[in-house]
């Protein structure tokens, strides 16, 4: 992984200071909605904007790259962005905020799968699991460090939404000074959600219900701590622990993936994640009890995406990959879309404790689910299981689908000769 690092470690820098300027304005605007005195509803629309844009940018980056390149597509976005992240502070009203969440949404969207098509051409088949294992780890690290800057000036202010922007720009420089010529881009073969639910309903159903948990954490939970009086300082420590949990849990349970059938861990990840989140609801514990319910959560929701990936994949062609991540991106980001809206309407009837109740629920019907689809088909051979991959569900299709070529790659480099399960 050194070596990998070696070779890429600029694009991964400029990928770093993208996530902490995102991760930072993300839990900011949750804080500064709470000091304008935004009404719950009022943010999970706001926060349900930037889903909204990503899932549109994500559709149509591709084509704008085609049209006119890798780097002017990343520079115009960038540049984008950059100007968002200021006018926040210049207009502090919800509508407003709304219609540039989806600009900025929109931007990153683009941004990231022209940045992640460069990382990707760095690496080699030999070289691509350690890539995007890096890759996840960087972008955790980013968010987590993000958390931190809070604290460096008053949420009410202009500072922190300037470093913020500043953070975007810089994060130009070490990614167009160190790329080689730009890769190839090709518009992958579509797949119909009809064959892509034949081939993995649990992976469909379960993509679009975590897509909801995860954009509940990473939009609401700066929401949830102001409405129960957290200081910025407690919002920071309790935003950080939930992705701290996501990266330190990620690879346990990845082992634990590549040795069992997916569908019982994934049955058990989620029953223990609707067991915390359902006894945090009930009351609101000490600080130190919430930021360990955070790592927890955290923990066990976000390698989940990573999970459904990476059984989906296990029935997979290899032809079908590109068009299974466009598929799988598109849902995860209709269940995104729909997270802050319906934890914001929960929490609107019966207060804060709905956060937790929200993420509870979900898991417990991708919980149930899992055990019905179990009655429902056989699991592969342990031998056809592909390996699994950690990502983000910030993830473009451009990783998922080099996620499910490095899944097959270190498949066959064990010696498995049986070929894939379909």
């Amino acid at each position: 992984m050194l070596r990998v690092f070696a070779n890429s470690w600029a694009l991964l820098l400029g990928l770093m200071l993208l996530m902490l300027g995102n991760g930072l304005q993300g839990t900011l605007l949750g804080i500064r909605g709470g000091i304008e005195g935004f009404a719950t509803w009022q943010m999970s629309v706001v926060m349900s904007a930037y889903f909204l844009g990503f899932l549109v940018g994500s559709q149509m980056a591709p084509g704008m790259i085609q049209r006119v390149g890798h780097v002017r597509v990343f520079a115009a976005l960038g540049s984008l962005i950059s100007a968002v992240l200021v006018l926040y502070a210049a207009a502090p009203d919800w509508i407003f905020w709304s219609a540039l969440r989806v600009v900025i949404g929109f931007s990153f969207a683009g941004v990231y799968v022209t940045a992640e098509s460069w990382l990707n051409n760095a690496a080699t088949n030999e070289t691509r699991g350690q890539t995007l294992s890096l890759y996840m780890i960087v972008q955790m690290v980013g968010i987590i460090t993000a958390q931190g800057l809070l604290n460096l000036a008053d949420p009410g202010g202009y500072a922190l939404f300037v470093i913020a922007s500043v953070l975007v720009s810089l994060s130009f420089t070490p990614i167009l000074l160190s790329i080689s010529p730009a890769p190839g881009f090709a518009s992958a073969k579509s797949m119909s959600f009809r064959k892509l639910f034949i081939i993995s309903p649990l992976g469909c159903v379960g993509i679009f219900l975590m897509g909801g948990v995860y954009s509940a954490l990473f939009g609401m939970a700066a929401v949830w701590g102001g409405l129960i009086g957290l200081s910025v300082l407690e919002i920071s420590i309790f935003v950080a622990a939930i992705y701290l949990g996501g990266l330190v849990l990620q690879y346990p349970i990845g082992w634990l993936s590549d040795a069992m059938d997916r569908r019982q861990l994934i049955i058990g990840v989620t029953f223990l994640c609707a067991l915390v989140a359902g006894v945090a609801s009930l009351g609101q514990p000490p600080f130190v009890v919430l930021v360990v319910v955070a790592f927890l959560i955290g923990g066990l929701a976000n390698p989940l995406y990573s999970l459904l990936l990476a059984h989906t994949n296990d029935f997979l062609q290899i032809e079908d990959m590109a068009g299974a991540s466009g598929g799988l991106l598109f849902i995860n980001g209709v269940g995104a879309i729909a997270g802050p809206l319906m934890i914001g309407w929960l929490m609107g009837q019966v207060g804060p404790p709905g956060f937790f109740l929200f993420i509870g629920l979900l898991n417990g019907v991708l919980c149930a689910y899992a055990a019905w689809r179990m009655s429902r088909r056989s699991a592969p051979e342990q031998t056809d299981q592909g390996s699994y991959t950690p990502l983000t569900p910030a993830a473009s299709a451009v990783t998922l689908e080099a996620a499910f070529e490095a899944s097959q790659t270190e498949q066959g480099d064990t010696g498995n000769a049986n070929g894939q399960g379909a």
